[in-house]
């Protein structure tokens, strides 16, 4: 049920970005309004995954699982039948706010299920199977957007989502959740939410100057939630994780940062296939399967390896491999070689993989099973604030580079400068990501 739903959700995703020259042309929408497609959707799961994560916690992970499998087998189809660019920005959004359902319960469920010595293999094979389904996303996504256009790209999934559905009413018995259900946190809820929309069009807007209001109106509600957070008996996210677990904490964030640096790679490598080597969407599909391909090839090995092997070790090796592949994308050019491009995906990928279930195997391990909820909803937090932070460096390098303008051949070089810097600022991220990871501390006795 996990492994096909962690399978088909990403999927759909990463055929969404193959999309986006096809819906930039078609909805007539300049290069900034086009990066709020995939930024809509992690703003919403940004806003949204803590709050299911206690949700869940409290009346079932796998009933909300399941609520999130509907929402967005429904949103995709509004995404599909969207008219203009609003539209599908908004659609987007609800499909953000169901996908947080889903990722604040997949590796909870995981770790409810399997016992310590056996979770890091389980969660590595859960890992394979979401960069499988980024790795198949572009390729069968890009075809279809070649023969059907870029709607397809948001509904074919469904059928698997809908089998996902059949095998959790009728296969998955029980339900998983908190010992203790207690209240909901509503103004902790509230002003984590607001403060992660008020961030993220703050920085999407810079540099105007009602840009930098929102910026403060995001950090100073993030500051207050943390203070109520520590007062509540039940938050939405138990903060006081951060401030008592030292492996807790610098895993998160590695782990923010590592998103941070790597997840706009789907975006960037898409407007560089498609626009400056003027590849066609199934073509570039192909290489854009490179990455997460080798993502899940490695994944599970590196999850077993963590039940023996201390995580820090595999996933700081994994930090600087990473490094060294975001160096070598940044280097690209409109007649650099395609064997190069390769071996750098596959550089960069196997980065990721080395790293990703090491630290998601620390985070559930240093947490007791009563912390199982805020622990999976962290990860999902740090995974979703990543990649929502990676699309605001890209939103922000576009504004200020390309403009509100839309993407023609007169503004091809304006384009591969803002694509070499935005693999350049992830590169440098990966420096403290590697030191976080390096002094979290020992996992195992």
């Amino acid at each position: 049920m996990v492994l096909l739903n962690g399978f088909t959700t990403p999927m759909m995703l990463s055929a969404a970005n193959v999309a986006l020259p096809s819906i930039a042309v078609d909805l007539k929408i300049n290069a900034v309004m086009l990066s709020w497609v995939p930024m809509a959707f992690l703003m919403a799961s940004a806003m949204f995954v803590l709050i299911f994560g206690r949700l869940a916690d409290m009346y079932g992970r796998k009933r909300i699982f399941m609520a999130g499998t509907v929402s967005v087998i429904v949103t995709s189809l509004l995404a599909a039948m969207s008219v203009n660019g609003e539209l599908l920005i908004a659609a987007r959004f609800l499909q953000g706010v169901s996908a947080a359902m889903l990722y604040a319960t997949q590796i909870a469920i995981v770790s409810s299920v399997f016992p310590p010595a056996k979770r890091g293999h389980a969660i590595g094979m859960t890992v394979s199977a979401i960069y499988l389904g980024l790795t198949c996303g572009p390729v069968i996504g890009g075809y279809l957007i070649d023969v059907a256009g870029w709607r397809a790209s948001f509904v074919f999934h469904i059928p698997l989502a809908i089998v996902v559905l059949f095998i959790a009413v009728l296969k998955v018995p029980g339900e998983w959740l908190a010992e203790e259900k207690g209240e909901f946190d509503i103004k902790g809820a509230v002003t984590y939410s607001l403060s992660i929309v008020f961030l993220c069009i703050g920085v999407s807007t810079l540099p105007k100057p009602g840009s930098f209001i929102l910026i403060l109106l995001g950090v100073t509600g993030i500051f207050i939630f943390t203070k109520l957070a520590r007062r509540t008996i039940h938050p939405i996210f138990d903060v006081r994780l951060f401030f008592e677990n030292r492996v807790f904490t610098f895993s998160c964030l590695a782990s923010f940062i590592l998103y941070t640096a790597t997840f706009a790679n789907v975006v960037l490598i898409s407007l560089y296939l498609q626009y400056l080597r003027e590849m066609s969407a199934s073509i570039a599909g192909l290489f854009m399967m490179i990455q997460p391909l080798t993502m899940a090839l490695f994944s599970p090995v590196a999850g077993r390896l963590s039940d023996h092997i201390e995580p820090r070790v595999i996933a700081s090796a994994g930090m600087m491999l990473t490094a060294i592949g975001l160096v070598m994308l940044a280097l690209l050019n409109g007649v650099s070689s395609i064997v190069y491009l390769v071996i750098a995906l596959i550089i960069t990928g196997l980065g990721f993989s080395l790293f990703s279930s090491p630290n998601t195997n620390a985070i559930m391990s240093a947490v007791e099973k009563r912390h199982y909820g805020s622990a999976s909803g962290s990860i999902a937090t740090m995974r979703v604030l990543g990649q929502m932070s990676s699309m605001i460096l890209v939103t922000l390098v576009f504004a200020l580079i390309i403009g509100q303008v839309e993407i023609k051949p007169a503004n091809y070089p304006s384009l591969q400068q803002a694509i070499q810097l935005c693999f350049m600022i992830a590169a440098s991220l990966c420096i403290p990501g590697f030191i976080f990871s390096l002094i979290r501390g020992r996992m195992h006795k």
